[in-house]
């Protein structure tokens, strides 16, 4: 019999079928092949929300053949990603090929290794619609939302800009922590901090003063901490009490999407598209020497804590042969995830806990290698002992005063042998161990001083804490926060500085008008309850049609009276000034956007029409014809570098200029791949040095 499999990507139906054997013929979708057409709304509102589904463009030979391959074969497997998405290609497959929908013929794989594909062909089951309504109502929502919203925007500030369901939200929460940023007032406060040791103990260690005559005290302003350093002088400084305790400490669970691309950020300086590349590579399969193809991963995009207790006792069994039976639990520790979750399929951890991740190295890219590293660390660690530490807090009296000092030391490491979350920027729970301190001792003074500090405002949001708080307010899911970042980055309503999000002039003005206009769309609670609700789908609790009119209804009315509104009205934005003369009239010409992106315009119009296309300068000269190096786009925005001489001169390259020069020629240095610098006059010269490591900046900046 020949048996047809559908999978996603051309990476997992090679690995698939090598496990398959003959018999089988797996060929790969490339994701969806039917979604609603680009071109139009594509949603019947007046006919319970009928979707108008077309095959993706471009498409159009692949599912024709893919139709001779199911009718020549006895039968047909879909075996589309574990989770709603996945479960809606597979849906449209099956309408497409004309199957049987009561028909089981539907698989799934947690993992791309020979146990994983065993296991999914042996329990094949029907297409889950409840998954497939729930992954429809929100592609319905959000063409509504985005079709219906994004015109209003752009007619009202800027031709081109987008609003979304989550988009629009994550958008808000950048721009409103911005404001609570200029907001902030900061607040001058004093510590005053000394250094004692407790002879014949040289080791010095630290405490702050805490208290006055039992009271806490606070410290406002130099005279103040001046004045308790005046009433500490000469003071004798002894221990009043030691408290000793002992505290527990956790391994955190195994990775979810969301955690992954949290730690990836935290430790690695991954962006989220990237970690998600990653790990794809490796849930799809790598070859790795000695074992053949195999998947190293499970599934990566997952909101679940569950693990197998086949991956437990592998995970176990690694733990007491490396580390010995104390560094395993006398009790299992199972981790239970927050709010609704896809719980078909696994926490992200390593497909065969015994590979580590020095036995694939050599097999493996430097990204693969990494979040391969991560990963496996985290699954082991989380099946580790906890960590005791010891602590002690130490009361020294001074007079009226109270100083205090606090620290730890490692009773037993635990799982902090093999791994320990990073803690976000500006945490930290560190304190050094003291020295060995009784009531009584009298300390030896070595330093004392005043120290000023000031209240620090909330940090902006990094692509990591952005999605931390998504997901902990249950806006969007894991499979979405790659393409919201991505969205509001291309937009530009935010850009970069470093890791950190900075809303532009124009986001904010876009935030401004939905939290004016269009409250609801922009309100992080209602997102939430929209999500909630939206989850209840999966599980047949409520009608997705029914859930789409419910929300749609809530969305038109404010948006029609917004139209009424602001009939005639139009938002102007700042424009950017350059530093480019207009020939014509000698004004500052400024940036613009028009039908076909910036474009530079004379600021003087309608007097003065002159217009040039934006062309953005770097500091290099060409090495063939000395003209200036300008950035320029291909059709899909990657940037690219070329002469200004073009077509005079011919020279392009991918790889981005510096502004230093050539030791030996004095032609300008580009950089490549593995952060190298060389010069491109390769016959005559052929000077390369490595770059210095700095913030990545592009050449408009």
């Amino acid at each position: 019999m020949s048996k047809l499999v559908i999978v996603e990507s051309p990476a997992k139906a090679k690995n698939i079928k090598g496990y398959l054997g003959r018999g089988y013929e797996v060929v790969a979708s490339m994701g969806h092949v039917r979604d609603l057409p680009p071109a139009r709304l594509s949603v019947d509102i007046d006919n319970d929300f009928s979707p108008k589904y077309e095959v993706i463009k471009g498409k159009e030979s692949f599912v024709k053949d893919l139709r001779k391959k199911a009718d020549n074969a006895d039968y047909v497997y879909l075996a589309t990603d574990p989770d709603r998405e996945g479960e809606a290609i597979s849906w449209h497959l099956a309408t497409l090929l004309d199957l049987d929908l009561k028909e089981k013929n539907r698989v799934t794989f947690n993992e791309i290794t020979k146990h994983g594909v065993t296991e999914g062909m042996a329990e094949p089951r029907t297409i889950d619609t409840d998954l497939v309504d729930a992954q429809q109502a929100r592609r319905i929502l959000d063409r509504l939302i985005g079709y219906k919203l994004s015109p209003f925007i752009s007619q009202k500030i800027r031709r081109g800009l987008s609003a979304g369901r989550v988009q629009s939200v994550a958008l808000r929460l950048i721009v409103d922590r911005e404001e609570e940023i200029r907001a902030f007032k900061a607040q001058e406060y004093w510590t005053i901090d000394a250094k004692f040791t407790n002879p014949p103990s040289k080791k010095a260690f630290s405490a702050s003063v805490y208290s006055k005559n039992g009271e806490k005290i606070k410290i406002r302003c130099k005279e103040e901490s001046d004045a308790v350093l005046a009433d500490l002088e000469n003071s004798e400084y002894v221990v009043k009490s030691v408290k000793k305790g002992t505290r527990k400490k956790s391994p955190t669970p195994p990775f979810i999407t969301s955690t992954l691309q949290q730690e990836a950020s935290r430790r690695l300086s991954f962006q989220a598209r990237r970690t998600m590349k990653a790990a794809q590579e490796l849930y799809e399969g790598v070859d790795v020497a000695g074992l053949g193809t195999v998947g190293l991963i499970t599934y990566m995009r997952t909101d679940s804590l569950r693990i197998s207790e086949e991956a437990r006792a592998a995970g176990n069994d690694y733990i007491l042969k490396t580390y010995g039976e104390k560094y395993l639990p006398k009790k299992p520790r199972y981790f239970k995830a927050k709010g609704n979750v896809q719980d078909g399929h696994e926490a992200i951890r390593p497909s065969m806990p015994n590979v580590t991740p020095e036995y694939v190295k050599g097999s493996l890219t430097s990204d693969q290698y990494k979040i391969y590293k991560l990963v496996w660390e985290r699954f082991i660690a989380s099946l580790m002992e906890n960590c005791l530490q010891e602590t002690v807090k130490v009361e020294i009296t001074a007079g009226d005063y109270i100083l205090t000092a606090t620290g730890y030391t490692v009773k037993f490491d635990g799982f902090t042998a093999l791994y320990e979350e990073l803690k976000d920027e500006g945490k930290d729970d560190s304190s050094a161990p003291l020295p060995e301190l009784a009531e009584g001792d009298f300390l030896r003074l070595k330093s004392i001083a005043g120290n000023q500090h000031f209240t620090q405002p909330p940090s902006r949001y990094t692509e990591a804490s952005l999605t931390k708080a998504l997901e902990e307010n249950g806006v969007g899911r894991p499979s979405t926060y790659v393409t919201i970042t991505s969205t509001i980055l291309s937009r530009e309503y935010v850009k970069r500085d470093g890791k950190q999000f900075v809303p532009t002039e124009l986001g904010e003005a876009v935030t401004n008008l939905l939290k004016d206009k269009m409250p609801n769309i922009v309100n992080v609670k209602y997102t939430s309850k929209m999500e909630d609700d939206l989850d209840k789908i999966d599980s047949g609790a409520k009608n997705y049609i029914d859930m789409i009119r419910l929300y749609y209804n809530d969305f038109e009315e404010p948006l029609e009276q917004a139209k009424k509104e602001m009939q005639g009205v139009k938002i102007k934005l700042k424009e950017e000034e350059t530093d480019e003369i207009c020939e014509k009239c000698g004004r500052h010409m400024v940036i613009k956007v028009g039908r076909f992106g910036k474009f530079l315009a004379c600021p003087g119009y309608p007097e003065c029409k002159n217009t040039k296309p934006l062309v953005y300068k770097t500091k290099a000269r060409c090495p063939e014809c000395g003209g200036d190096v300008i950035e320029k786009k291909t059709k899909r925005g990657t940037s690219f570098y070329g002469c200004s001489n073009y077509p005079n001169c011919n020279f392009m390259t991918w790889d981005m200029p510096s502004d230093e020069v050539c030791p030996k020629c004095g032609k300008s240095l580009f950089r490549r791949r593995g952060n190298v610098l060389y010069c491109p006059d390769t016959e005559g010269c052929g000077f390369t040095k490595p770059a210095a490591r700095k913030k990545k900046e592009s050449p408009q900046e």
